[in-house]
């Protein structure tokens, strides 16, 4: 069993601030189902909305965007950071917060694995190889809201593997998440003294690295992303396993996940694959629109040192995922993305709708790819403030055509940029005016401010 590393002053302080928090959140709007947010539910007519019209080539040969939106570089491999070190590669995942004070903060994580560099040496972290931090973790940009001006970026958390999605909480952290379910004595463990594959909290006011404590009761998998029901503190889980499941947990005290809880996967009512792969048997087809009843199963011995908690999940009657990845809480409906499931395994969108007062929760795949052309390998998501998914394209082809798409409240796809390098898109999120979508190219490290005039 890998034990958590010491909880110092500074953490015990975040850890007791966030019941007093999740306490004023469920008293103020933002708790309340129907609440109006910058994440709300898609609407339930787009109004004949098709797009934003045609994508603009871009001089620079980066982004290409709509006429009216443009674009920034905030952030880039190798800036200097203010702690002594350089942007590192592999920019994935990324959550947006409002500091107060005019600035907002974003948390980024970086998907490297031990071999990579680091952006210079890092002075904790939570595992080492051969006597260096390991360079996975995140860091953190603080931006001036109004200008989007860059006025600090730092390491928040080091020593770590592959940290690719996350998500962001109530309560103002980043869940930051290895996919890498690896330690000693195990495939590519090789040199390592701990056992990896966790969640980790990083608070968005962190001003440098933080006490790396790995969520262990969340589980142990090849972790993608992670979504928190305000409502409950419930938090949802991807796994990016062709053979994966959806996890929830379930804190023992909503908003102080370090203190435990039950972790569960979810079981739909008659279905057992929602893959729809034409090789995977007799199950069922999960028809776009239809709604399931979902229950959900207990799993024990959930830090899986065998790396099998999935399989042991299905055993259970869980119904198997194809490589779950993107996952947003919107208001009161949990999206998430399946990047090769689908007949045409180009990807597929759920919509999981938590149960109220007693009813159960349900389930309808709510997007599937039938083209190239309405998205390929859809992977992080979004919700804009108009309601519409934003999806960020990560193909798996020699040569690649990365694309943000947006699909309407009634499920059209359109184009909203394409990427111009050989990389992925990842880590779009809002900033809280909704004015701005954030969003990374993964290699080399670019993290980029779209503007424009979103559709009300």
């Amino acid at each position: 069993m890998t034990m958590p590393a010491s909880i110092t002053p500074d953490r015990r302080r975040f850890l007791s601030a966030t019941a007093t928090a999740f306490a004023a959140l469920a008293a103020s709007g933002c708790m309340t189902r129907g609440a109006a947010t910058a994440t709300a539910t898609p609407r339930a007519a787009s109004g004949g909305f098709t797009g934003y019209g045609a994508l603009v080539p871009d001089p620079a040969g980066l982004l290409d965007l709509p006429q009216g939106f443009s674009y920034r570089v905030l952030s880039r491999l190798g800036d200097a950071m203010d702690d002594g070190g350089t942007v590192p590669d592999k920019a994935d995942g990324m959550g947006c917060f409002d500091l107060g004070n005019g600035e907002i903060a974003l948390v980024r994580n970086h998907e490297l694995v031990p071999t990579d560099g680091a952006g210079g040496t890092i002075a904790s972290g939570f595992d080492r190889r051969n006597g260096a931090v390991l360079p996975g973790g995140t860091t953190t940009i603080v931006l001036d809201a109004a200008k989007l001006t860059v006025k600090r970026q730092f390491r928040s958390l080091g020593g770590t593997i592959r940290n690719c999605s996350g998500g962001v909480t109530p309560w103002g952290t980043w869940l930051t998440c290895e996919e890498a379910p690896t330690g000693p004595g195990q495939p590519r463990g090789d040199g390592l003294g701990r056992n990896h594959g966790w969640v980790f909290e990083v608070p968005a006011s962190a001003r440098g690295l933080v006490d790396p404590v790995p969520l262990t009761a969340m589980g142990r998998f090849n972790h993608e992303a992670a979504a928190v029901d305000p409502a409950t503190g419930i938090v949802y889980m991807t796994e990016d396993r062709d053979d994966g499941v959806l996890y929830r947990f379930l804190p023992k005290v909503p908003g102080r996940l370090a203190e435990g809880g039950r972790l569960q996967a979810m079981v739909i009512e008659g279905l057992t694959d929602t893959r729809n792969w034409p090789q995977s048997g007799s199950a069922p087809a999960m028809a776009v629109g239809q709604s399931y009843r979902v229950s959900w199963v207990d799993l024990d011995d959930v830090e899986a040192p065998k790396d099998d908690l999935r399989q042991r999940a299905v055993a259970k009657g869980a119904s198997l995922i194809a490589r779950g990845e993107g996952l947003h809480m919107g208001r009161g409906e949990v999206f998430a993305c399946s990047t090769s499931g689908g007949a045409k395994q180009l990807g597929q969108i759920f919509k999981l709708t938590p149960g109220l007062a007693g009813a159960p929760d349900r389930v309808e795949l709510f997007f599937e790819s039938e083209s190239s052309d309405q998205f390929n390998f859809g992977d992080n998501l979004t919700v804009a403030p108009n309601g519409h998914l934003i999806v960020c394209e990560d193909q798996y082809t020699d040569v690649v055509d990365n694309h943000i798409r947006g699909i309407t409240p009634d499920g059209r796809a359109y184009n909203l940029a394409r990427l111009r390098v050989q990389t992925e898109l990842a880590g779009g999120c809002f900033s809280p005016d909704g004015r701005t979508l954030f969003v990374n190219a993964y290699g080399p490290t670019a993290t980029l401010a779209i503007t424009g005039p979103w559709a009300a």
